[in-house]
């Protein structure tokens, strides 16, 4: 019975996917606030998804001050960051689009409090973000360029802690 929902789910998606023909996905990589792998998915050319998973805090925010002056970051960590976006053509370019959205992010990361002598504590921090960037699909081509920046206000467990999000890179559009 499982098997047979499971087989009637992926024809109904498959279908779906061949007649869907302005819902694509994009695979890329950014660099900079976060850098990681990026993935997005647009849907009708308006909206999209926007996941990357990487490493935060490696170009902007190493050796930063975190929690008053209790302690300081002093690595890197695995970072997590998902948006949901909207996308508008740039003076009516097929080629140049905007964008903008909002949505959160999950850090890992150590932190150096100096009541610990040097060693570290692991943090897992969570808070929103926001997002605006600008990218430009090359023409007849699945290649894209795009450049990004935006805000990271962590609310666990430092509320308010402000970190900027600035970011480049190439995605493919499949």
């Amino acid at each position: 019975m499982m098997k047979k929902i499971v087989c009637s789910l992926l024809f109904v998606l498959g279908f779906t996917a061949a007649f869907a023909q302005n819902d694509n996905w994009a695979v890329g990589f950014k660099a900079g606030e976060p850098t990681g792998i990026n993935i997005r998915k647009y849907f009708n050319n308006i909206h999209a998804i926007d996941v990357t998973i990487g490493t935060y805090g490696g170009v902007l925010s190493k050796n930063r001050k975190y929690r008053g002056d209790d302690g300081i970051y002093q690595n890197t960590g695995l970072s997590i960051q998902a948006h949901y976006l909207w996308n508008t053509p740039l003076f009516n370019s097929e080629a140049v689009h905007i964008y903008y959205g909002l949505g959160g992010q999950v850090n890992s990361r150590r932190s150096y409090p100096k009541r610990l002598n040097g060693e570290y504590e692991k943090n897992i921090s969570l808070g929103g973000s926001a997002l605006g960037g600008v990218e430009y699909f090359i023409p007849n081509n699945r290649i894209s360029v795009f450049l990004e920046g935006g805000t990271y206000l962590e609310l666990l467990p430092r509320p308010f802690y402000l970190s900027p999000n600035i970011s480049a890179g190439i995605r493919f559009n499949l």
